[in-house]
Protein backbone atom coordinates (compact mmCIF):
# COMPACT_ATOMS: atom_id res chain seq x y z
CA UNK A 1 0.00 0.00 0.00
CA UNK A 2 1.55 3.40 -1.03
CA UNK A 3 0.82 6.42 1.63
CA UNK A 4 1.89 9.89 1.19
CA UNK A 5 1.18 13.21 3.36
CA UNK A 6 0.23 16.62 1.49
CA UNK A 7 0.51 19.76 3.43
CA UNK A 8 -1.07 22.66 2.23
CA UNK A 9 -0.23 26.25 4.30
CA UNK A 10 -0.81 29.85 3.38
CA UNK A 11 -0.56 32.30 6.21
CA UNK A 12 -4.62 31.79 7.42
CA UNK A 13 -4.82 28.11 7.74
CA UNK A 14 -2.60 24.64 7.34
CA UNK A 15 -4.44 21.90 5.96
CA UNK A 16 -2.93 18.04 5.61
CA UNK A 17 -4.51 15.27 3.49
CA UNK A 18 -3.56 11.33 4.02
CA UNK A 19 -3.85 9.67 0.85
CA UNK A 20 -3.52 6.04 0.25
CA UNK A 21 -3.13 3.70 -2.79
CA UNK A 22 -4.37 7.45 -4.53
CA UNK A 23 -7.49 8.06 -2.55
CA UNK A 24 -8.16 10.32 0.14
CA UNK A 25 -8.54 8.88 3.53
CA UNK A 26 -8.18 12.02 5.90
CA UNK A 27 -8.18 15.55 6.61
CA UNK A 28 -6.79 17.90 8.85
CA UNK A 29 -7.44 21.64 9.09
CA UNK A 30 -6.35 24.32 11.75
CA UNK A 31 -7.29 28.04 10.78
CA UNK A 32 -4.14 29.89 12.86
CA UNK A 33 -6.81 32.03 14.57
CA UNK A 34 -8.97 28.90 15.97
CA UNK A 35 -5.96 26.90 16.30
CA UNK A 36 -7.37 23.05 18.20
CA UNK A 37 -7.06 23.06 22.34
CA UNK A 38 -6.37 19.72 22.60
CA UNK A 39 -3.56 18.66 24.57
CA UNK A 40 -3.40 22.48 25.72
CA UNK A 41 -2.32 22.74 29.88
CA UNK A 42 -3.72 25.90 31.82
CA UNK A 43 -3.70 27.12 35.17
CA UNK A 44 -7.81 27.54 35.45
CA UNK A 45 -9.90 29.00 38.40
CA UNK A 46 -12.82 27.00 39.23
CA UNK A 47 -16.15 29.07 38.43
CA UNK A 48 -18.42 26.94 39.89
CA UNK A 49 -19.66 23.51 41.84
CA UNK A 50 -22.13 21.11 40.42
CA UNK A 51 -22.76 18.45 42.98
CA UNK A 52 -26.17 17.39 41.51
CA UNK A 53 -23.68 16.63 37.67
CA UNK A 54 -20.79 15.69 39.99
CA UNK A 55 -18.67 18.25 37.47
CA UNK A 56 -17.24 21.92 37.93
CA UNK A 57 -16.67 24.58 35.32
CA UNK A 58 -13.91 25.63 35.23
CA UNK A 59 -12.59 28.92 33.50
CA UNK A 60 -9.30 28.81 31.72
CA UNK A 61 -9.96 32.28 29.94
CA UNK A 62 -12.50 30.35 26.96
CA UNK A 63 -16.03 32.64 25.54
CA UNK A 64 -17.38 29.58 27.17
CA UNK A 65 -16.26 27.83 30.20
CA UNK A 66 -14.88 24.33 30.52
CA UNK A 67 -16.17 21.13 32.14
CA UNK A 68 -14.17 19.23 34.81
CA UNK A 69 -16.09 15.85 35.64
CA UNK A 70 -15.20 14.36 39.02
CA UNK A 71 -14.05 10.95 37.26
CA UNK A 72 -11.54 13.25 35.36
CA UNK A 73 -10.12 14.31 38.56
CA UNK A 74 -7.80 10.75 38.93
CA UNK A 75 -6.09 8.65 41.29
CA UNK A 76 -3.91 6.42 39.40
CA UNK A 77 -3.26 2.74 38.79
CA UNK A 78 -1.37 0.14 36.63
CA UNK A 79 -1.64 1.73 33.22
CA UNK A 80 -2.02 -0.66 30.73
CA UNK A 81 -2.79 1.52 27.39
CA UNK A 82 -2.54 4.32 25.64
CA UNK A 83 -6.60 5.44 25.91
CA UNK A 84 -7.01 4.22 29.42
CA UNK A 85 -5.18 5.61 31.78
CA UNK A 86 -5.97 5.92 35.13
CA UNK A 87 -8.62 3.64 37.55
CA UNK A 88 -10.82 6.53 38.74
CA UNK A 89 -12.41 6.51 42.75
CA UNK A 90 -15.27 7.72 42.79
CA UNK A 91 -15.73 10.99 45.05
CA UNK A 92 -18.07 13.66 45.89
CA UNK A 93 -16.98 16.84 43.54
CA UNK A 94 -17.37 18.44 46.76
CA UNK A 95 -14.32 17.10 48.49
CA UNK A 96 -12.04 17.64 45.15
CA UNK A 97 -12.76 20.81 43.98
CA UNK A 98 -14.49 24.25 45.45
CA UNK A 99 -15.47 27.71 44.34
CA UNK A 100 -12.64 29.85 43.23
CA UNK A 101 -9.90 27.41 43.52
CA UNK A 102 -7.30 27.70 41.20
CA UNK A 103 -6.15 24.32 39.30
CA UNK A 104 -4.13 22.72 36.35
CA UNK A 105 -5.90 20.89 33.85
CA UNK A 106 -5.44 19.60 30.58
CA UNK A 107 -8.00 20.08 27.71
CA UNK A 108 -9.30 16.37 26.40
CA UNK A 109 -11.49 17.55 23.91
CA UNK A 110 -12.32 20.79 22.52
CA UNK A 111 -15.19 22.63 22.17
CA UNK A 112 -17.77 21.38 20.45
CA UNK A 113 -21.35 22.66 19.12
CA UNK A 114 -22.45 24.17 22.17
CA UNK A 115 -20.40 22.86 24.68
CA UNK A 116 -17.49 23.98 26.61
CA UNK A 117 -14.13 22.06 26.23
CA UNK A 118 -13.76 18.81 28.37
CA UNK A 119 -11.26 18.61 30.82
CA UNK A 120 -8.77 16.30 33.06
CA UNK A 121 -6.43 16.94 35.90
CA UNK A 122 -4.59 13.74 34.87
CA UNK A 123 -1.48 15.46 32.72
CA UNK A 124 -0.03 13.92 29.61
CA UNK A 125 2.56 14.85 27.58
CA UNK A 126 2.85 13.13 24.41
CA UNK A 127 6.62 12.72 21.96
CA UNK A 128 6.62 10.17 19.29
CA UNK A 129 7.69 7.43 21.66
CA UNK A 130 6.75 7.65 25.05
CA UNK A 131 3.61 9.88 27.07
CA UNK A 132 4.82 11.34 29.98
CA UNK A 133 3.10 11.23 33.37
CA UNK A 134 3.82 13.65 36.12
CA UNK A 135 1.57 12.31 38.69
CA UNK A 136 2.25 8.74 38.44
CA UNK A 137 5.63 6.54 38.96
CA UNK A 138 5.10 3.44 36.68
CA UNK A 139 5.18 2.08 32.96
CA UNK A 140 2.21 1.38 30.78
CA UNK A 141 2.58 -0.13 27.26
CA UNK A 142 0.31 0.20 24.58
CA UNK A 143 -1.80 -2.58 23.93
CA UNK A 144 -1.39 -2.36 19.93
CA UNK A 145 2.62 -4.41 20.91
CA UNK A 146 1.74 -7.46 21.29
CA UNK A 147 4.77 -9.25 21.60
CA UNK A 148 5.29 -10.08 25.18
CA UNK A 149 9.11 -10.20 24.77
CA UNK A 150 9.26 -6.91 23.43
CA UNK A 151 6.72 -5.02 26.01
CA UNK A 152 8.58 -6.38 28.87
CA UNK A 153 11.97 -5.19 26.95
CA UNK A 154 10.48 -1.56 26.58
CA UNK A 155 9.44 -1.66 30.36
CA UNK A 156 12.67 -2.54 31.54
CA UNK A 157 14.18 0.11 29.82
CA UNK A 158 11.87 2.54 30.62
CA UNK A 159 11.37 1.71 34.40
CA UNK A 160 14.98 3.11 35.09
CA UNK A 161 13.68 6.87 34.07
CA UNK A 162 10.46 6.52 36.38
CA UNK A 163 9.92 8.46 39.85
CA UNK A 164 8.21 10.17 42.27
CA UNK A 165 7.95 13.09 39.57
CA UNK A 166 6.38 11.06 36.54
CA UNK A 167 5.75 7.89 34.72
CA UNK A 168 5.67 6.76 30.88
CA UNK A 169 3.63 5.12 28.62
CA UNK A 170 5.28 3.47 25.53
CA UNK A 171 3.74 4.12 22.18
CA UNK A 172 3.05 1.92 19.55
CA UNK A 173 5.66 3.77 17.62
CA UNK A 174 8.52 2.75 20.30
CA UNK A 175 8.15 -1.12 19.37
CA UNK A 176 11.59 -2.00 18.10
CA UNK A 177 13.51 1.22 19.00
CA UNK A 178 16.65 1.44 20.84
CA UNK A 179 17.21 2.14 24.44
CA UNK A 180 19.26 5.67 22.84
CA UNK A 181 16.15 6.69 21.51
CA UNK A 182 13.88 5.82 24.41
CA UNK A 183 16.39 7.75 26.57
CA UNK A 184 16.21 10.66 24.59
CA UNK A 185 12.10 10.89 24.62
CA UNK A 186 12.58 10.78 28.28
CA UNK A 187 15.30 13.30 28.76
CA UNK A 188 12.98 15.57 26.18
CA UNK A 189 9.83 15.34 28.28
CA UNK A 190 11.27 15.76 31.58
CA UNK A 191 13.02 19.06 30.49
CA UNK A 192 9.59 20.07 29.24
CA UNK A 193 7.77 19.39 32.23
CA UNK A 194 10.35 21.56 34.43
CA UNK A 195 9.83 24.19 31.84
CA UNK A 196 6.01 24.11 32.59
CA UNK A 197 6.85 23.75 36.38
CA UNK A 198 8.42 26.49 36.03
CA UNK A 199 5.28 28.71 34.74
CA UNK A 200 3.35 27.61 37.19
CA UNK A 201 5.21 29.33 39.89
CA UNK A 202 5.07 32.29 37.57
CA UNK A 203 1.54 32.20 37.66
CA UNK A 204 1.12 31.75 33.94
CA UNK A 205 -1.97 31.38 32.41
CA UNK A 206 -1.37 28.88 29.46
CA UNK A 207 1.14 26.58 30.83
CA UNK A 208 1.53 24.59 27.62
CA UNK A 209 0.36 24.60 24.11
CA UNK A 210 -0.01 21.39 22.10
CA UNK A 211 2.45 21.92 18.39
CA UNK A 212 0.62 23.42 15.20
CA UNK A 213 -1.05 21.10 12.83
CA UNK A 214 1.82 19.93 10.87
CA UNK A 215 4.37 18.99 13.63
CA UNK A 216 1.41 17.90 15.44
CA UNK A 217 0.46 14.94 12.73
CA UNK A 218 4.26 14.25 11.97
CA UNK A 219 4.67 13.38 15.37
CA UNK A 220 1.25 10.87 15.58
CA UNK A 221 2.11 9.58 12.22
CA UNK A 222 5.28 8.05 13.75
CA UNK A 223 4.92 3.82 12.83
CA UNK A 224 3.03 4.42 10.17
CA UNK A 225 4.22 3.08 6.84
CA UNK A 226 4.65 6.21 4.46
CA UNK A 227 6.30 6.91 0.69
CA UNK A 228 6.34 10.69 1.31
CA UNK A 229 5.57 13.96 2.59
CA UNK A 230 5.05 16.81 0.28
CA UNK A 231 4.78 20.60 1.25
CA UNK A 232 3.84 23.51 -0.94
CA UNK A 233 5.08 26.24 1.80
CA UNK A 234 9.00 26.86 1.53
CA UNK A 235 9.20 28.37 4.95
CA UNK A 236 7.02 25.30 6.55
CA UNK A 237 9.24 22.61 4.61
CA UNK A 238 12.63 23.81 6.34
CA UNK A 239 10.88 24.55 9.64
CA UNK A 240 9.71 20.56 9.21
CA UNK A 241 13.20 19.61 8.28
CA UNK A 242 14.75 21.18 11.20
CA UNK A 243 11.88 19.45 13.66
CA UNK A 244 11.82 16.06 12.52
CA UNK A 245 15.46 16.00 12.17
CA UNK A 246 15.79 16.73 16.35
CA UNK A 247 12.40 14.88 16.88
CA UNK A 248 11.08 12.34 14.53
CA UNK A 249 14.20 11.45 12.20
CA UNK A 250 12.85 8.58 10.71
CA UNK A 251 10.38 11.09 8.85
CA UNK A 252 13.47 13.33 7.45
CA UNK A 253 14.06 11.53 4.53
CA UNK A 254 10.61 11.61 3.13
CA UNK A 255 9.82 15.06 2.97
CA UNK A 256 9.72 16.94 0.18
CA UNK A 257 9.13 20.70 -1.03
CA UNK A 258 6.33 21.23 -3.71
CA UNK A 259 7.06 23.86 -6.28
CA UNK A 260 4.73 23.16 -8.49
CA UNK A 261 2.24 25.53 -10.11
CA UNK A 262 -0.99 23.40 -9.75
CA UNK A 263 -1.87 23.38 -6.04
CA UNK A 264 -1.02 20.33 -4.03
CA UNK A 265 -4.37 19.47 -2.63
CA UNK A 266 -5.21 19.11 -6.48
CA UNK A 267 -2.95 16.11 -7.19
CA UNK A 268 -5.22 14.36 -5.98
CA UNK A 269 -8.68 15.91 -6.23
CA UNK A 270 -8.92 16.78 -2.74
CA UNK A 271 -10.42 19.57 -3.24
CA UNK A 272 -13.37 18.04 -4.73
CA UNK A 273 -13.32 14.97 -2.42
CA UNK A 274 -13.18 17.28 0.13
CA UNK A 275 -16.66 19.24 -0.86
CA UNK A 276 -18.22 15.65 -1.00
CA UNK A 277 -17.54 14.67 2.17
CA UNK A 278 -20.38 17.41 3.68
CA UNK A 279 -22.85 15.41 1.43
CA UNK A 280 -25.57 13.34 3.13
CA UNK A 281 -25.78 11.10 0.51
CA UNK A 282 -21.95 8.83 -0.68
CA UNK A 283 -22.82 6.73 -3.39
CA UNK A 284 -21.81 2.98 -3.76
CA UNK A 285 -20.03 1.39 -6.74
CA UNK A 286 -22.93 -0.89 -6.93
CA UNK A 287 -25.64 1.47 -6.95
CA UNK A 288 -26.84 1.91 -3.42
CA UNK A 289 -26.32 4.05 -1.14
CA UNK A 290 -25.56 5.55 2.23
CA UNK A 291 -27.17 8.89 4.03
CA UNK A 292 -25.06 10.12 6.42
CA UNK A 293 -26.72 12.26 8.91
CA UNK A 294 -24.80 14.27 12.11
CA UNK A 295 -26.65 15.59 15.08
CA UNK A 296 -25.33 17.00 18.37
CA UNK A 297 -26.14 13.91 20.69
CA UNK A 298 -24.88 11.28 17.43
CA UNK A 299 -24.56 10.28 14.12
CA UNK A 300 -27.07 7.60 12.17
CA UNK A 301 -26.16 6.01 9.01
CA UNK A 302 -28.40 4.33 6.80
CA UNK A 303 -27.86 2.04 3.67
CA UNK A 304 -29.79 1.32 0.81
CA UNK A 305 -29.48 -1.05 -2.07
CA UNK A 306 -31.00 2.06 -4.42
CA UNK A 307 -30.06 0.91 -8.15
CA UNK A 308 -28.60 -2.51 -7.33
CA UNK A 309 -30.63 -5.12 -8.22
CA UNK A 310 -27.97 -8.05 -7.79
CA UNK A 311 -27.66 -11.23 -9.97
CA UNK A 312 -29.30 -14.33 -7.54
CA UNK A 313 -31.69 -12.84 -4.87
CA UNK A 314 -32.49 -10.58 -2.37
CA UNK A 315 -31.09 -11.94 0.68
CA UNK A 316 -27.75 -11.91 -1.64
CA UNK A 317 -28.14 -8.43 -2.72
CA UNK A 318 -28.98 -7.25 0.75
CA UNK A 319 -25.82 -9.14 1.91
CA UNK A 320 -23.57 -7.44 -0.72
CA UNK A 321 -24.68 -3.80 -0.73
CA UNK A 322 -24.05 -3.92 3.36
CA UNK A 323 -20.51 -5.40 2.99
CA UNK A 324 -19.71 -2.83 0.18
CA UNK A 325 -20.92 -0.25 2.72
CA UNK A 326 -18.83 -1.04 5.86
CA UNK A 327 -15.77 -0.21 3.84
CA UNK A 328 -17.07 3.28 2.69
CA UNK A 329 -18.33 4.00 5.95
CA UNK A 330 -14.80 3.26 7.57
CA UNK A 331 -13.83 5.80 5.11
CA UNK A 332 -16.21 8.06 5.99
CA UNK A 333 -16.20 8.06 9.74
CA UNK A 334 -12.06 9.08 8.90
CA UNK A 335 -12.44 11.90 6.13
CA UNK A 336 -15.16 13.36 8.22
CA UNK A 337 -14.08 12.82 11.55
CA UNK A 338 -16.80 11.81 12.89
CA UNK A 339 -16.51 10.48 16.77
CA UNK A 340 -19.00 10.31 19.65
CA UNK A 341 -21.71 7.43 19.40
CA UNK A 342 -22.61 6.12 15.73
CA UNK A 343 -25.88 4.27 14.72
CA UNK A 344 -25.75 2.22 11.28
CA UNK A 345 -28.74 0.81 10.02
CA UNK A 346 -27.60 -1.70 7.33
CA UNK A 347 -30.71 -3.42 5.51
CA UNK A 348 -32.08 -6.17 7.44
CA UNK A 349 -30.68 -9.27 7.25
CA UNK A 350 -32.47 -12.79 7.92
CA UNK A 351 -29.15 -14.92 7.67
CA UNK A 352 -27.03 -14.94 11.12
CA UNK A 353 -23.99 -15.56 9.62
CA UNK A 354 -25.00 -12.56 7.13
CA UNK A 355 -24.85 -10.10 10.31
CA UNK A 356 -21.71 -12.14 11.97
CA UNK A 357 -19.68 -11.22 8.09
CA UNK A 358 -21.13 -7.81 8.03
CA UNK A 359 -19.68 -7.23 11.60
CA UNK A 360 -16.47 -8.48 11.01
CA UNK A 361 -15.91 -6.61 7.58
CA UNK A 362 -16.73 -3.45 9.86
CA UNK A 363 -13.94 -4.44 12.58
CA UNK A 364 -12.01 -4.76 9.41
CA UNK A 365 -12.59 -1.54 7.85
CA UNK A 366 -11.92 0.22 10.83
CA UNK A 367 -8.90 -1.66 11.71
CA UNK A 368 -6.64 1.73 10.03
CA UNK A 369 -8.12 3.71 11.99
CA UNK A 370 -6.09 5.87 14.59
CA UNK A 371 -8.80 6.93 16.68
CA UNK A 372 -9.94 4.41 19.31
CA UNK A 373 -13.27 2.90 17.89
CA UNK A 374 -15.77 0.46 19.81
CA UNK A 375 -18.25 -1.70 17.48
CA UNK A 376 -21.14 -3.17 20.21
CA UNK A 377 -22.99 -4.96 17.34
CA UNK A 378 -26.32 -5.42 16.49
CA UNK A 379 -29.54 -4.28 18.90
CA UNK A 380 -32.76 -5.93 18.62
CA UNK A 381 -33.78 -3.42 16.62
CA UNK A 382 -31.59 -4.54 14.31
CA UNK A 383 -28.95 -1.40 14.30
CA UNK A 384 -25.54 -1.70 15.23
CA UNK A 385 -24.29 0.75 17.72
CA UNK A 386 -20.67 1.53 17.48
CA UNK A 387 -18.35 4.83 19.24
CA UNK A 388 -15.64 6.47 17.82
CA UNK A 389 -13.23 8.91 20.02
CA UNK A 390 -14.06 12.60 19.44
CA UNK A 391 -11.53 15.07 20.39
CA UNK A 392 -10.90 17.78 17.86
CA UNK A 393 -14.37 19.08 15.38
CA UNK A 394 -15.86 16.81 12.50
CA UNK A 395 -14.73 18.62 8.62
CA UNK A 396 -18.26 19.68 8.16
CA UNK A 397 -18.22 21.72 11.77
CA UNK A 398 -14.88 23.56 10.31
CA UNK A 399 -15.87 24.28 7.46
CA UNK A 400 -19.70 24.91 7.86
CA UNK A 401 -21.83 27.09 10.03
CA UNK A 402 -25.76 26.97 10.93
CA UNK A 403 -28.07 27.68 7.81
CA UNK A 404 -29.36 31.45 8.31
CA UNK A 405 -32.61 29.95 6.02
CA UNK A 406 -33.44 26.81 8.38
CA UNK A 407 -31.66 27.75 11.15
CA UNK A 408 -30.33 24.39 11.44
CA UNK A 409 -33.18 22.16 10.62
CA UNK A 410 -32.04 21.33 7.44
CA UNK A 411 -35.11 21.95 5.72
CA UNK A 412 -37.63 25.06 5.13
CA UNK A 413 -41.61 25.20 4.64
CA UNK A 414 -43.07 24.28 1.75
CA UNK A 415 -44.72 27.05 -0.72
CA UNK A 416 -47.60 25.67 0.29
CA UNK A 417 -47.35 25.99 3.61
CA UNK A 418 -46.26 29.64 3.75
CA UNK A 419 -49.41 30.45 1.15
CA UNK A 420 -51.17 28.62 4.01
CA UNK A 421 -49.61 30.92 6.71
CA UNK A 422 -50.49 33.99 5.26
CA UNK A 423 -54.35 33.08 4.40
CA UNK A 424 -54.67 32.69 8.31
CA UNK A 425 -52.67 35.96 9.58
CA UNK A 426 -54.95 37.82 7.02
CA UNK A 427 -57.92 36.46 8.76
CA UNK A 428 -56.13 36.90 12.05
CA UNK A 429 -55.36 40.64 11.11
CA UNK A 430 -59.15 41.25 9.45
CA UNK A 431 -60.47 40.26 13.19
CA UNK A 432 -57.88 42.68 15.00
CA UNK A 433 -58.08 45.56 13.52
CA UNK A 434 -59.67 48.03 10.93
CA UNK A 435 -58.31 47.64 7.27
CA UNK A 436 -59.48 48.49 4.07
CA UNK A 437 -57.65 46.61 2.02
CA UNK A 438 -54.39 43.90 2.65
CA UNK A 439 -51.01 44.03 1.03
CA UNK A 440 -48.76 40.64 1.07
CA UNK A 441 -45.00 41.08 -0.07
CA UNK A 442 -43.35 37.00 -0.23
CA UNK A 443 -41.04 35.60 -2.12
CA UNK A 444 -40.35 34.64 -5.42
CA UNK A 445 -41.49 31.25 -5.27
CA UNK A 446 -44.71 31.85 -2.78
CA UNK A 447 -45.78 34.90 -4.87
CA UNK A 448 -46.03 32.67 -8.11
CA UNK A 449 -48.23 30.03 -6.24
CA UNK A 450 -50.75 32.58 -4.72
CA UNK A 451 -51.24 34.21 -8.12
CA UNK A 452 -51.50 30.52 -9.89
CA UNK A 453 -52.48 27.07 -8.07
CA UNK A 454 -53.70 28.77 -4.96
CA UNK A 455 -55.05 32.18 -6.68
CA UNK A 456 -58.92 30.31 -6.24
CA UNK A 457 -58.24 30.30 -2.38
CA UNK A 458 -56.80 33.67 -2.63
CA UNK A 459 -60.27 34.64 -4.39
CA UNK A 460 -62.22 33.27 -1.77
CA UNK A 461 -60.44 35.02 0.97
CA UNK A 462 -60.68 38.32 -0.54
CA UNK A 463 -64.68 37.11 -0.50
CA UNK A 464 -64.43 36.26 2.98
CA UNK A 465 -63.06 39.25 4.42
CA UNK A 466 -64.64 41.29 2.40
CA UNK A 467 -61.36 43.07 1.74
CA UNK A 468 -59.23 43.39 -1.82
CA UNK A 469 -55.60 41.36 -1.20
CA UNK A 470 -53.13 42.51 -3.48
CA UNK A 471 -49.30 40.48 -3.76
CA UNK A 472 -45.86 41.82 -4.05
CA UNK A 473 -42.96 40.28 -5.06
CA UNK A 474 -39.70 41.16 -2.45
CA UNK A 475 -36.35 39.16 -4.20
CA UNK A 476 -34.17 39.24 -1.14
CA UNK A 477 -36.86 37.20 0.98
CA UNK A 478 -36.48 33.79 1.97
CA UNK A 479 -39.31 31.34 1.11
CA UNK A 480 -41.25 31.24 4.44
CA UNK A 481 -40.89 34.60 4.88
CA UNK A 482 -43.16 37.42 4.06
CA UNK A 483 -45.16 40.43 5.52
CA UNK A 484 -48.80 40.82 5.51
CA UNK A 485 -49.20 44.71 5.36
CA UNK A 486 -52.97 46.63 6.53
CA UNK A 487 -53.44 49.56 3.96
Amino acid sequence: MSAELLINVTPSESRVALIENGILQEVHIERHTKRGLVGNIYRGKVSRVLPGMQAAFVDIGLDKAAFLHASDIAIHSEVEDEVSSSHLEKRDIRELVRDGQNIVVQVVKDQIGTKGARLTTDITIPSRYLVFMPSVEHVGVSQRIEDEAERERLKSLVQEYCSENGGFILRTAAEGVKAQELRQDADFLRRLWEKIRSRMKKKAHILYEDLPLARRVLRDFVGTELDRIRIDSKLSFHELQQFTREYVPELHRLLEYYPGDRPIFDLYDVENESQRSLERRVDLKSGGYIIIDQTEAMTTIDINTGAFVGHRNLEETIFNTNIEATSAIARQLRLRNLGGMILIDFIDMADADHQRRVIHSLESATSKDRAKINIHGFTALGLIEMTRKRTRESLEHILCGECPVCKGRGTVKTVETVCFEIMREIVRVNRAYDADKFVVYAAPSVVEALLGEESHMLAELEVFVSKQIKVHTELLYNQDKYDVVMM
